[in-house]
């Protein structure tokens, strides 16, 4: 039996294309979901909070963030790291859930909080300042656990914790 080798690598790369663009389409909707989950806490007037935050560290996770998720429970969150301290810029295109989005300065404290933000809109939302980090957590903890500007957030990020 003979075979035309070139012919034949020809039929397998079509198959493995196939294959591949089949795979980029099932996960193409699917929401990224960040490497590593992390204690984070805020030191507040009213005590300690306690979070537990995917870490979002690598452009991809970045800039997917909480897109394309439908829940985000009390007390989870996903924290953006920055590095270095700049003007950050977020919005909530393709975000289903509420968010309260909370910058946080290279010192590990709390610069502002945008809270009860507008799900699914190109609406800019700005730091207003240097920030190292943004906390996105469910809309509404910000106000529940009164955390503010000028709270300390404990995480290895900002030499704390």
């Amino acid at each position: 039996m003979n075979f035309d080798r070139k012919a034949v690598w020809s039929i397998a790369r079509g198959w493995l294309a196939g294959i591949l663009v089949i795979a980029g389409f099932a996960t193409a909707g699917a929401p990224a979901r960040a490497a590593s989950f992390q204690p984070l806490e805020i030191v507040t007037r009213n005590g300690v909070q306690v979070f537990s935050v995917e870490m979002a560290t690598t452009e991809e996770e970045k800039q997917t963030g909480l897109m394309y998720r439908k829940e985000l429970a009390d007390g989870k969150g996903m924290l953006f790291d920055f590095k270095p301290e700049q003007e950050i810029s977020m919005w909530m295109k393709n975000t289903y859930v509420s968010l309260d989005m909370i910058f946080i300065r290279a010192d590990g404290r709390i610069l502002r909080i945008a809270e009860n933000t507008e799900p699914m809109s190109t609406k800019i939302i700005s730091s207003r300042g240097p920030a190292r980090a943004v906390l996105e957590v469910v809309a509404g903890t910000a106000q529940k656990y009164g955390i503010r500007p000028g709270d300390r957030v404990g995480h290895p990020l900002f030499g704390t914790k």
